[in-house]
């Protein structure tokens, strides 16, 4: 299967600190997790937040249980930071997470280069649940994120 990309950006009214804090703190991923992925993370918690940091998580995707380990290849506080699956469903998965000071506030963007595995079925499967699916996790992170920055 060929690689795709997922882009979303949202704007905050508030300082780049304040909008980057909440992902320096792994244990609001649950928070910013749709519930009907039943996300938990099975890693010991609090993670210090750094270039190589493991995080280990559980989820159950489409009722299947999925496990999924994440390094973090980049950390650059409070303008960037990147994740990569090393363990889990994708055969690739690069996060990359920025945060620009802009007039009036902060932009986040994401960045999501992925590729569904499963061989010859990866186009089937992301057309039938996969890309929508992401979508629905994304947007649901759009309103979460924005609960944790401004709540």
């Amino acid at each position: 299967m060929s690689e795709r990309v997922l882009e979303r950006e949202q704007f905050f009214p508030e300082p780049v600190e304040r909008v980057f804090a909440p992902f320096a703190d792994a244990g609001n991923l649950q928070a910013i997790t749709p519930p009907w992925l039943h996300f938990r993370i099975i890693s010991e918690l609090p993670i210090k937040m750094k270039a190589g940091a493991i995080i280990e998580y559980q989820l159950r995707f489409h009722g299947v249980p999925v496990r999924w380990r994440t390094v973090i290849e980049t950390w650059d506080p409070p303008y960037r930071f990147t994740d990569v699956q090393k363990r889990g469903p994708f055969a690739l998965w690069h996060h990359t997470h920025t945060f620009e000071t802009v007039e009036g506030g902060t932009l986040a963007r994401d960045q999501v280069r992925y590729r569904v595995g499963f061989g010859p079925f990866g186009e089937i499967a992301h057309a039938l649940f996969v890309g929508r699916d992401l979508a629905r996790i994304f947007d649901f992170r759009r309103t979460a994120v924005l609960n944790l920055v401004t709540g």
